[in-house]
């Protein structure tokens, strides 16, 4: 792997070209910084350079700071490791040099990138240059200036809003701001960049150095109210996360006290951060997620992706109509396949809407959203599936339909065509029993809304080939998922694992704790909704179910609750028709039921554990442990089956499948952070009192007693057959 360089050249003009390098984007390493303030150094030192161009090699500027290094300081909990560059080399060195430093940008200008950019005295871009501060999705702020000299540039509204959201803009955006000075072709991006440099050396063009700006800063008493407001909504959009309140504290520094002091505070809030909880659990995320593309035997056998143009898919239901959707903007021509006409027609308009719905909430043009429903074909048979590459089956979990359907589609399909189902808990060899082509054979499990949710859980049983995979791993990029490979079990991986979710969370009903306070307590741990709101907008039939497949598969751990069957059977279904635990109204949040009440207590009547008929005591952090413990201990069973290649793929499949808090890290690295031993102490003190849903599993036990984190991988001694 080629290593981190910066070289610089000085031409004729007179102009140093100082380029660093460190592919693939060229991020900021700490050989980076250390060959940036040696050219720097010698640039300002040597009489025959009159003005200096940085830029980044390959047609990217960078894209920010080398997130190892965070790794290393997490890893070590030495925080001398990051480079004190912020003052030492971009205030010091260049942005108070005694020549003038242009940024050439291209490609990418994130974090660190930009804030390079940031210290230079003008930016030139070429055309749909990526500009952003994207820190905050690290659980850290800009550390490098970018806090105190963006406001500086572009007005305090704009800049909070570029921070806060951590999304960039486009240079074309930033010339209108005044972050770039000008946009020009690729073409002549050094070409203009040297001449601005001579420019301002020569007093033609203004020579501005960004952190002594203050005239497009407002009032002190505006830059409070601004701050003050952004405060709130940050309250609201990212609790339990440090680093959006501390980003406004050091903003807020430097806007009252001078540039200066608020370089120095940014500095020692930046490392105060990077040794949080928070930014631990997100940078883990952050790699977790990149490590899902190395599979075995699949990645690492010289494999390379079928092309894979036109897709059918069975079933125009919710989760039909939302793959058919995210097919259809990834550019896949896709056929919808539905029963009859009243059935395809909603199909239709119900992937209408999901497209219309992004272009109303602008995450879509109008002109990309006509393209994409022009790749979409509504069809009663499957006479149109002779040159499909791929099959995907969304109908209702039902085995003998599912079975029936697989036996079509593999008489109806080119013998290479992929026949996927998008099953959320029946074992594959079940599904596909009755199929010759096993090797063709896959899980394509997504979550809903499918167009929306980011992961695809792609499930591989014994049979099926590398290639398969592969070609769905492909296909999920293309339509902007996250693609996790799974073993074959009951539930999978994700399912699986938070099986116990909402069965911990009935137990506790059942025992008589107050179900809002429940979904409370679980959505101020971070989870957007609670397991029981979650269950009306899923709708009961699918709780009945999935409960039905999991009592099947393992009956020593699963929780009956009547309450379901109940509300259904008083006329509820949750969010689709308007009555379940919550009274859902058009244009306002979901408020509870108050006449759920009696059928809860119905329930408990039925189930009668309530120790001597009187509803049990307990705080606000058992609540959230005794609904969490059960996960983590199914997500033992799951490392220990080997149902996951790695214990951050479970940590990904969480946080993107179940909305588990990334800034958590993922479950197993929550529970990592709480300790094995306390899990499993926990869930032996409940076994005892309230029966075998709580009983720890061998692989917890065995963590817990020996001291082994439950990230660390799987012994080969396990006594269970790996899935993958």
């Amino acid at each position: 792997m080629e290593q981190a360089r910066v070289t610089m050249e000085v031409g004729s003009d007179g102009v140093a070209i100082i380029t660093f390098s460190n592919p693939p984007v060229n991020a900021l390493a700490l050989a980076v910084f250390d060959g940036l303030k040696e050219k720097f150094s010698e640039a300002m030192r040597r009489n025959d350079v009159k003005a200096i161009v940085v830029t980044g090699n390959g047609g990217r500027f960078s894209g920010g700071f080398d997130i190892n290094v965070f790794e290393m300081v997490h890893k070590t909990g030495d925080i001398s490791i990051l480079p004190d560059a912020s003052v030492d080399i971009f205030t010091n060195v260049i942005e108070d040099g005694k020549k003038p430093t242009v940024a050439a940008m291209e490609g990418l200008a994130l974090g660190g990138g930009l804030e390079l950019a940031l210290v230079c005295h003008a930016r030139i871009a070429a055309p749909r240059t990526q500009l952003g501060l994207p820190e905050l999705t690290l659980g850290v702020i800009p550390g490098s200036g970018g806090t105190q000299r963006l406001p500086r540039l572009i007005g305090l509204p704009k800049a909070l809003e570029i921070m806060l959201s951590s999304k960039p803009i486009t240079s074309e955006e930033g010339k209108k701001l005044g972050l770039v000075d000008a946009v020009v072709p690729s073409d002549e991006l050094l070409k203009v960049s040297r001449q601005w440099a001579l420019d301002i050396a020569g007093r033609r063009k203004p020579w501005v150095r960004s952190l002594h700006r203050t005239d497009k800063l407002g009032s002190l008493p505006e830059v409070h109210d601004i701050i003050n407001t952004a405060r709130q909504q940050a309250k609201q959009t990212a609790k339990n996360m440090p680093q959006h309140q501390a980003c406004l504290d050091v903003i807020e520094e430097g806007l009252v006290h001078g540039g200066y002091h608020g370089l120095l505070k940014e500095s020692k809030v930046f490392r105060e951060l990077v040794s949080t909880d928070t930014s631990k659990g997100l940078v883990h995320a952050f790699f977790a997620q990149r490590a899902t593309t190395k599979v075995p035997n699949v990645s690492d056998i010289g494999l390379k992706p079928r092309s894979i143009k036109k897709v059918a898919v069975i079933g125009g239901g919710l989760m039909g109509s939302g793959i058919a959707t995210a097919l259809v903007l990834g550019d896949i021509y896709v056929i919808l396949k539905e029963i009859n006409s009243e059935y395809l027609l909603k199909g239709i308009k119900a992937i209408e809407a999901n497209v219309r719905g992004l272009v109303s909430k602008r995450k879509l043009a109008q002109d990309k959203a006509e393209k994409a429903l022009l790749k979409l074909k509504g069809v009663l048979d499957y006479a149109e599936f002779s040159d499909v590459d791929m099959v995907i089956e969304a109908v209702i979990e039902n085995i003998s339909l599912k079975q029936q359907i697989f036996g079509d589609i593999e008489k109806a399909c080119p013998p290479h065509c992929i026949l996927a189902s998008n099953t959320s808990t029946i074992d594959l060899n079940i599904v596909g029993a009755k199929t010759k082509s096993q090797d063709r054979i896959v899980g394509a499990h997504f979550f809903s809304p499918a167009h929306v949710m980011p992961l695809l859980e792609i499930i591989r049983t014994e049979k099926t080939s590398p290639q398969v995979i592969l070609d769905l791993m492909t296909v999920g990029k293309a339509i902007k998922k996250v693609p996790v490979v799974v073993g074959n079990c009951t539930g999978f991986a994700v399912n699986r694992t938070f099986f116990p979710y909402s069965q911990s969370a009935h137990l506790l009903v059942n025992l008589g704790v107050d179900l809002f306070r429940i979904d409370q307590l679980i959505c101020n741990f971070g989870l957007p909704m609670g397991p029981f709101q979650l269950q009306d907008l899923a709708g009961y039939g699918v709780a009945v179910a999935t409960t039905k497949e999991f009592s099947m598969s393992f009956p020593d751990r699963t929780f009956e609750s009547p309450l379901v069957k109940l509300l259904i059977k008083n006329g509820r279904n949750g969010k689709s028709n308007g009555k379940g635990y919550y009274i859902y109204e058009k244009g306002s949040k979901p408020k509870p039921d108050p006449s759920v009440l009696p059928i809860v207590e119905e329930s408990r009547r039925v189930t009668n554990i309530m120790p001597g008929g009187k509803p049990i005591s307990v705080t606000d952090e058992e609540i959230v442990e005794m609904i969490l413990f059960p996960v983590v201990n199914e997500a033992c069973r799951v490392l220990d089956e080997g149902v996951v290649v790695r214990a951050s793929d479970l940590d990904t499949a969480s946080v993107l499948g179940m909305s588990f808090p990334s800034y958590r890290g993922g479950i197993i690295f929550w529970a990592d952070t709480i300790g094995a031993n306390r899990v499993y102490r926990s869930l032996q003190r409940w076994c005892e009192v309230y029966g075998d849903f709580f009983k720890p599993s061998r692989f917890l036990e065995e963590r817990a007693t020996r001291g082994i984190p439950l990230s660390a991988p799987a012994s080969t001694s396990s006594g269970a057959r790996p899935r993958l």
